[in-house]
């Protein structure tokens, strides 16, 4: 059986690995204060050329989202997100769990835009229900989608112009920068966001996320909320060691790469195949709509997920490349369906 199920089946990287092996013995204080964390830090405002921002390593997606969510928000305060948000399907509500609803709009490409804003807004009017603060996004997002650079400028200056907080689930951050289609630069992003995280999890990284507050007021006292939500790795050199691999070169952004060309490889193959497509995803989640007795035919050779029935005939499943991905087996993959 061969996984098309997530992006992080695979371990880490041989390379981060090493380093993992090379620097074991190396002693090290603890709590992200070690020399690693700081160089990783150091490199990461280095490659934005943002020397002003605050950049704190957390070891998952939910964890960091949870965290900062919920120390960026008063208790009377919610998030706006789409509908098949992150925050709002798979994180067991997380979010809500502390205190923080998440008011929702429904989105058919994932992506959220002004006027789904403006209804939220236009809906909680008193005292008497939450008050919308923090406006979330994922690029890329749920089903694959990316946002481009002008639709986060108007997200930007609207959240500006009301008041609002503009946060980035950046899980498949490097999906989506490497996307054809994409038009941001790494270096474009402390511009555009209050806050934002680079996903390591998924790209390569055994484990961890790095988190990037740009807004200077939610900056104060960040570390007091990442101890007391349980965030706060004794051994963060384990974070730090990941990341400096990740970015004293390109290798983050040629993970990434890599996953992006096998899931183009594999939508090629599928439309050659007459198959046709839920979203037109260009990053390394894909979403075909097959007959259900193929989807039956598949899974006695790969791993993947049924993500919504069309009708009683067919149904979308969601396939994910890695950096990790097999060349040869994307290809047995469109023979098969062939």
């Amino acid at each position: 059986m061969y996984s098309f199920n997530n992006d992080y089946s695979e371990g880490a990287h041989p390379r981060i690995l090493q380093a993992l092996v090379e620097t074991n013995l190396n002693q090290e204080v603890g709590y992200g204060l070690d020399s690693y964390s700081k160089k990783a830090i150091e490199l990461i405002k280095e490659k934005m050329n943002r020397s002003d921002v605050d950049v704190h390593l957390l070891v998952g997606g939910t964890q960091t989202n949870l965290i900062a969510i919920s120390a960026f928000l008063r208790p009377h305060e919610a998030a706006i997100a789409v509908n098949s948000g992150h925050i709002f399907t798979h994180e067991t509500g997380a979010i809500e769990a502390t205190g923080h609803k998440v008011v929702t709009v429904e989105s058919k490409d994932g992506k959220l835009t002004t006027e789904h804003i403006q209804k939220v807004l236009d809906e909680h009017t008193d005292e008497h229900m939450v008050k919308p603060k923090l406006v979330y996004i994922s690029n890329s997002t749920e089903i694959g989608t990316i946002y481009k650079k002008n639709e986060l400028r108007s997200l930007r200056d609207f959240c500006r112009k009301h008041n609002l907080l503009f946060y980035m689930d950046g899980a498949r951050l490097g999906s989506a920068l490497c996307s054809t289609e994409n038009d941001v630069e790494f270096v474009d992003l402390p511009d555009l966001f209050d806050a934002f995280y680079i996903g390591g999890t998924k790209n390569g990284a055994l484990m961890g996320e790095a988190l990037v507050i740009c807004n200077d007021r939610l900056k104060e006292d960040f570390r007091y909320h990442i101890k007391q939500k349980g965030g706060m790795l004794a051994k963060g050199r384990v974070l730090g060691i990941q990341f400096y691999e990740l970015f004293k070169d390109n290798l983050f952004f040629e993970l990434a790469q890599h996953a992006n060309n096998m899931a183009n490889r594999l939508q090629v193959g599928l439309i050659e195949g007459n198959i046709a497509f839920m979203t037109d995803s260009p990053t390394n989640q894909l979403f075909p709509i097959l007959p259900n007795s193929l989807i039956e035919k598949l899974q006695e050779k790969y791993t993947f997920i049924i993500w919504e029935k069309i009708n009683k005939d067919a149904s979308a499943i969601r396939l994910v490349t890695s950096w990790a991905t097999e060349e040869e087996q994307v290809e047995a993959f469109i023979r098969d369906i062939k």
